[in-house]
């Protein structure tokens, strides 16, 4: 989905099948569809090699968005300096960036009953139910329903 909720396209594969693989499917027919594409979103699981092939076969970018997490290690810090622990890693919920796209079309998508669950023998059915409510979402924001 755009940043405005728009489905783009949706591919649904089975578990045996890779993320990246699968990435490769959905994208690959997209390059005539979307000539204007140049730059794609997506989590820490389409890196290396993925992102070499997207870069090459269709010439699109891709930024990874990656967790936020504790150092491991520590960190150095030069003698006699305060480290302002709470500014560096601050407690509570911290959105990551561009995640809240994904996370906001999930949500969207999981709110028709049929699709909060994975019911689906055939990854072309989920496809098709996930087709029906993006349209049916994009539907009653051009005809919003009139209260009677």
């Amino acid at each position: 989905m755009d940043t405005q909720g728009q489905l783009l396209e949706v591919k649904v594969t089975g578990a045996e099948i890779s993320d990246q693989a699968g990435g490769r499917d959905l994208l690959l027919p997209l390059k005539e569809r979307f000539p204007r594409l140049l730059l794609l979103w997506g989590d820490s699981h389409y890196g290396g090699e993925f992102l070499k092939w997207l870069k090459y076969t269709l010439g699109w970018t891709m930024q990874t968005v990656k967790g936020l997490s504790v150092p491991k290690r520590g960190l150095l810090v030069p003698e006699g300096e305060e480290v302002d622990w709470a500014h560096l890693f601050p407690s509570g919920f911290r959105p990551l960036p561009r995640r809240w796209v994904i996370e906001r079309s999930f949500a969207w998508i999981v709110r028709w009953r049929r699709l909060c669950r994975d019911h689906e023998g055939l990854p072309q059915s989920s496809e098709a139910f996930i087709k029906l409510s993006a349209s049916y979402r994009i539907l009653t924001k051009l005809a919003p329903r009139i209260p009677s």
